[in-house]
Order: C-alpha cells, then structure tokens, then sequence
C-alpha cells in the first residue's frame, strides 16, 4: 500500500521564501488523512496584490502568526524521512529551499515526486495539469483551489488515483518508465524532480543560441526543455518579455503552434478578431491537435506566471 506526504504551500510574495502557509495530508496504507495546515507570518508581512488575489490569505490574517521557522518544527516531522509529493515542485520545493537558506535553516532529509509531472505522464485528453483541472477531469471531488490544505487532499488524491490507472507504485521502476528521477532533500543537498535528457536533444546549446545567462538556466523549472507559445494580449508583461522568461529558465519560446509545442499560453483575447467560439487560431489549432492525441497543454496567464 502507498504512505507519502502531500504538501502545498502558499506564499506571499513574488519571492519564494515568502510561505504564508502549508498544508499537509499523510497518505497511510493508500487513505488520505484529514488534511493539517498552518498560518505564517512572511518577512514583515508583506504581501503582494496578486498573491492575495490568488490565495485570499491577508496580512490581518499572519499578524500574529508564528515565522517559518517556528512552524516548521511543527511539520517537519511529518516529513522527515518519508516520501513527499507536490503539485509542481519546481515551485512547492524551490520555495521550500529558499525560506531555508533565508533562515539559515539545516535541510530536512526526504525524497519527493511532482503530481503535476505524473499526471501529465498518465491521465491523457486533458487540455491542462492545473490541479483544480486534472481533478475535474478525472471526476475526483475538491474542495478548493490555492487553500493549502485542500490543495494538499487533492494532491495526494490525485497521485493515488495516477497510480492506481497505472498499476503502478513510486519506486525505482516508476522511474525508470517515465525516464525522470525523484528530487531530494537531504544536509547539504537539493536535487530537482526532473526528466531525464533524451540522448541527441541539447537544450543547453539551443538556449546558447539565444545569448541567455547560462547561470539563470533553471532544470528545475516546469518549462525548461518544453516549447511554449503565447496567443492573446499579455496581462503581465509584453509577449517579448515572457518568451525572454521562458528562454531565461531554458525553455524553447516559439511564435506559432506546431506538433512539437508543449505549451500554449492564452492571455486576454480580442473580440473582434476571435472566431464565433471566442478563441483564437492558435487555441483552435491547439485543441485540434488535442483531439489527435497531441499532449499539449493549456495554461491561462496566471497559471504560467504560478510555474514560471
């Protein structure tokens, strides 16, 4: 049977170290427990519009609340030694990871698996891996979106039911089909959740083409190695700028949608120049190339600034 942890963690901030909650659900003997979550107070208190819009939580709401640090004497021992999974861990862990170098903070030791990277390797025909989405699409109930603990139920709802369509359990062999390996926390070390290079594909020497900062290359980061591709007007930066993004963390940006685009990112659309569907001919062509079995993905703007 399947024991894992399920962590979500919000934050206040664009900066990651900023946790201004975590929440945790223990997977035992393949049955969610009732989820944990705690409050805290970021640096300051200091949030961003946007972060609020997204999670609701306020700086009224962490006044008092305890640091990072303190809460996390409370949770690590949940963790510690165990097997942990996130909902996109190139943001869950690398936030994790940053609040510990902020406070100076001894790494825990665990290993840990991303539900985002999972599904999109089993649950085929859904235009998006967002977690509100994914669960929808496999009829599986939630409570809500971007409240840490709920977000961690249905993460660790998810995983199960990947593994059960699977038949599969999280161990070396798991690994080994889907060509990635596990990320790991451990004194000293971070290893990032990633895909393992398929022989003949060089990221690095196409990003080199694009004169970017080799040092600002991220493997960790959900877009790196994957095509992306913007339609609509841009909500938080001119379309130049994020496909600078994209390229900056080792992504490929691209103009048009192809076969061989990952990533379509839809930001507000013009009506006078969508068709009658109110979507554009790069959605029209990409949800086309979704009904061929092409796994491309759907992100709102929102959703690609949350990954990126």
């Amino acid at each position: 049977m399947q024991n894992f942890v399920a962590i979500d963690l919000e934050t206040a901030t664009a900066i990651r170290s900023s946790i201004c909650q975590i929440g945790i659900t223990e997977v035992l003997d393949g049955k969610p427990q009732t989820p944990k979550s705690w409050l805290v107070r970021p640096e300051n208190n200091e949030y961003d519009s946007m972060n609020i819009w997204i999670h609701g939580i306020t700086p009224e709401d962490t006044a008092n609340s305890p640091s990072f640090p303190e809460v996390w004497k409370e949770v690590e021992p949940y963790l510690q030694g165990k097997i942990v999974v996130a909902h996109n861990t190139s943001f869950d862990m690398y936030a994790l990871r940053d609040a510990f170098d902020k406070y100076g903070m001894t790494y825990p030791t665990f290993d840990y698996f991303c539900t985002l990277r999972i599904a999109r390797y089993i649950v085929k025909g859904c235009y998006s891996y967002s977690l509100d989405v994914v669960l929808d699409h496999l009829h599986i109930d939630f409570e809500g979106h971007h409240r840490a603990d709920s977000d961690s139920l249905g993460c660790a709802r998810l995983l199960l039911k990947c593994l059960e369509i699977d038949g599969s359990n999280l161990d070396e062999a798991f690994e080994a089909k889907y060509n990635f390996h596990r990320g790991k926390f451990a004194p000293n070390t971070f290893i990032a959740h990633l895909a393992i290079e398929k022989p003949g594909v060089s990221y690095k020497q196409y990003i080199s083409s694009l004169n970017i900062d080799p040092s600002k290359i991220d493997t960790g980061n959900y877009f790196f190695g994957k095509s992306v591709c913007f339609t609509g007007t841009c909500q938080y930066g001119v379309r130049k700028e994020l496909l600078q993004k994209v390229a900056e963390v080792g992504g490929i940006p691209t103009d048009s949608v192809t076969a061989k685009t990952d990533v379509l990112v839809v930001g507000q659309q013009d009506y006078k120049k969508v068709g009658d569907d109110g979507m554009s001919g790069k959605q029209e062509k990409a949800m086309k190339l979704l009904e061929k079995g092409k796994e491309i993905e759907i992100l709102s703007e929102a959703e690609f600034m949350s990954r990126i």
